[in-house]
């Protein structure tokens, strides 16, 4: 598998109008989701070297970023008194995004990080054992295999409308399973 590569000079071109989409839907607050960002860029160019080109850059980025939202949360929260920050993605409908906000940051690992991302893998594998096997195969092609929509419909011989049909109710299963397994 090639090595990804890193170019900071490109980042605000190919990845600033994402980077705010995802953010904007978890702070609601243009200038929060702003300086979010920027502080994700900025501890991206302190961080580059540990950038190992295994992941996209982007998907680099949004790692990064998802720690600077979970932080921004535990700020006002620890300023309310409240130690524990629940934030729900039930209602997220971003292409797979909803599963990876309930995986801990793989750039920094603490042995709690790893115990809870093995509870977390064994949650997912039960919740998608009890999907309908063509739910599950096409959930696990999607979401966790990053498979292209083209690719999943030439191999299952269905049709991209009838994919994302598929995928909605897998994930919407998978959420429910989740909540009721893993919360």
């Amino acid at each position: 598998m090639p090595k990804h590569t890193i170019d900071p000079n490109q980042w605000i071109k190919l990845y600033s109008d994402y980077l705010f989409n995802y953010t904007i839907t978890r702070v609601s607050d243009r200038d929060i989701a702003q300086d979010l960002i920027q502080d994700t860029f900025i501890a991206g160019l302190k961080s580059m070297k540990n950038f190992k080109g295994e992941a996209s850059e982007r998907t680099w980025l949004i790692s990064i970023l998802k720690r600077k939202i979970i932080d921004h949360y535990r700020k006002i929260n620890s300023k309310k008194g409240k130690a524990e920050v629940r934030m729900s993605y039930n209602n997220d409908e971003s292409e797979g995004d909803w599963l990876e906000e309930r995986v801990s940051d793989p750039y920094d690992k603490t042995a709690e990080d790893n115990l809870e991302n093995t509870e977390l893998g064994l949650a997912i594998h039960d919740c998608l054992d009890k999907l309908p096997t063509k739910q599950a195969q096409v959930f696990k092609m999607k979401t966790l295999l990053d498979y292209e929509t083209e690719a999943i419909c030439n191999e299952l011989n269905i049709t991209a409308s009838n994919l994302w049909v598929i995928i909605h109710r897998a994930r919407v299963a998978m959420a429910s399973c989740m909540e009721k397994n893993w919360f």
